[in-house]
């Protein structure tokens, strides 16, 4: 007698999350291991690993080992998942199958697949299935992805910004781009560089793109909007700890290109779209998922660009992860969303 569990992963390059059906989503953390290169011992994974990025002495190695979307690291990502795991299912006995699907981006070759493929299946896991993440993101947030009538979904997340329209279960087309958070981030720390002579690390820049991340200058005026924010960095000049206030138009400004992007890969998606599908996205507009979804304005810019109509996903962060986990709910349906784990 064989007991089934199923798992969703998203294995994005920010974070990654793991979904049970009974549970909903069971671990969200960060992509991020430690290790100590003089005993090769794993000193900490996700958040523990995080809190040690850009404050490790010589021995420690803190390693991201997903870069835009892609595994660049097979061993690191495969000790990574292999804890999160632990820490996140129950003991499974040998009588327990693993049914996994994995959220990729959608701009992953083949290779890329199999190596994925391939991480979950040392885990142990019988089926692996490797769904793309608009297609993922799409189910997470609801949309009617096996109708005729087309949706369109974008999934801006840490590594990979995935734009695609879906309709009968498929995607129609779709863009994936390699400029996303981690980009913008890159952005914020060149601007403070440039403008205020201050050296920030990466974690400095997360916060002050979370706490005054604005694209559009009409969203500074809401209630209770938070303006300006102090970060703190090393000074070029001098070399002494310095801390200067940066406002929400020096982000606008910093964020631009990496923004610009991003909407150019909404057009050029819009571009491909079949005319009859083009309408259908008229009328139930588009829906903005992951953490970028989360950018102070990114919604009103897109509208004022384009014209459509757009939502942003309920539970943003969480739609591929949820998108996979409920996606094993018909087996069936999920041959056709999926490229399945095939042997080689």
């Amino acid at each position: 007698m064989f007991f089934k569990q199923d798992l969703g992963i998203d294995l994005g390059t920010a974070n990654t999350l793991i979904y049970t059906k009974d549970k909903g989503i069971i671990l969200n953390e960060p992509s991020v291991i430690a290790v100590d290169t003089n005993t090769d011992t794993i000193l900490g994974v996700g958040k523990e690993a995080k809190e040690m990025l850009g404050r490790a002495p010589g021995n420690i190695q803190v390693i991201r080992p997903l870069k835009d979307g892609v595994i660049s690291d097979f061993i690191m990502t495969q000790t990574m998942l292999k804890e999160f795991i632990r820490k996140a299912v129950v003991k499974t006995s040998a009588f327990t199958q693993l049914r996994v699907v994995v959220g990729v981006p959608s701009g992953v070759t083949e290779v890329e697949k199999r190596a994925v493929d391939e991480v979950v299946r040392q885990m142990g896991a019988k089926e692996v299935y490797i769904m793309t993440e608009p297609m993922a993101a799409a189910i997470g947030a609801n949309l009617a992805v096996d109708d005729a009538c087309g949706c369109m979904i974008a999934d801006i997340g840490g590594g990979t910004s995935d734009i695609a329209v879906i309709a009968l279960g498929g995607i129609v087309t779709s863009t994936s781009l390699r400029c996303a958070g981690d980009k913008m981030d890159e952005a914020i720390v060149a601007y403070v560089r440039k403008n205020y002579n201050l050296l920030i690390g990466d974690k400095t820049a997360e916060d002050i793109k979370k706490a005054i991340g604005y694209v559009e200058p009409s969203a500074m005026g809401e209630p209770g909007a938070v303006l300006e924010m102090q970060a703190r960095g090393r000074d070029i000049i001098t070399g002494l700890p310095k801390t200067v206030t940066v406002s929400a138009h020096d982000m606008m400004e910093a964020l631009k290109e990496p923004v610009s992007l991003i909407m150019d890969a909404i057009k050029s998606t819009l571009e491909q779209t079949p005319p009859e599908l083009s309408a259908d996205i008229v009328n139930g507009g588009m829906t903005l998922a992951g953490g970028g979804a989360l950018l102070k304005g990114l919604d009103r810019l897109i509208e004022n660009q384009t014209g459509m109509k757009v939502i942003i996903a309920e539970n943003a962060l969480e739609t591929v992860a949820e998108g996979t986990g409920r996606s094993l709910e018909s087996i069936e349906k999920i041959k056709r969303y999926s490229y399945s784990g095939k042997r080689y």
